[in-house]
Formats: structure tokens, C-alpha cells, sequence
């Protein structure tokens, strides 16, 4: 399944369901929740990190759609926006930031 497809499917499961379609400070909370719940997953070694994964891609989804984005062509733009910077690493902590043009 493409994202624009997921999205469109996770947005009618919210509208079918009777979930939050319009308080988007309120889905921005609830995502907030589902990553934390992704990182407890992980940070203890649980088995449904794929599900907690899951969910924050859904309630993202819902967010695209709440307000008015094609997520798929956005994350398309934005990987090709990617691929082009340049990076290098801190010489003090040896993580990777982007050069600022």
C-alpha cells in the first residue's frame, strides 16, 4: 500500500469510527502519546514496536488529511530535498549536521 492510499484508508477508519477529525492541537497530543508508547516499545525491548510504529504512522495520516496535505508527495519532495544536502560531522561530538547553504 502507497502513503497516499494509507492515508486516505486511516482517514476513512477515523471518520467511520467517530475519531477526532477537526482538533488538530488535540491529534498533535495524541501522536505525541503514540511515539512516546513507540519509544517505551523499544526502549524495553518489547515485541509490538511494529504496531507502536504503526500507530504514529496513523495518527500522522490523520494529520496530512486534517490539514489538506498529500503526505506522499511531501515525503517525496522532501527526500529528494534530502538526498541533495550536504552533511558532515560535529568534530566535537562526531554527529551528523547538515552545511547550511
Amino acid at each position: 500500500m502507497d502513503v497516499r492510499t494509507a492515508q486516505a484508508v486511516a482517514w476513512e477508519n477515523k471518520q467511520a469510527k467517530g475519531f477526532n477529525t477537526t482538533d488538530v492541537a488535540y491529534e498533535f497530543g495524541l501522536l505525541h502519546g503514540e511515539i512516546a508508547e513507540a519509544f517505551t516499545a523499544w526502549r524495553l525491548g518489547q515485541p509490538d514496536l511494529d504496531d507502536e510504529l504503526a500507530d504514529v504512522a496513523i495518527y500522522l495520516f490523520g494529520l496530512a488529511e486534517m490539514n489538506g496535505i498529500d503526505l506522499q508527495s511531501a515525503i517525496e519532495r522532501k527526500l529528494q530535498t534530502n538526498a541533495a544536502r550536504q552533511y558532515v560531522p560535529n568534530p566535537d561530538t562526531g554527529v551528523m549536521h547538515r552545511v547550511r547553504d
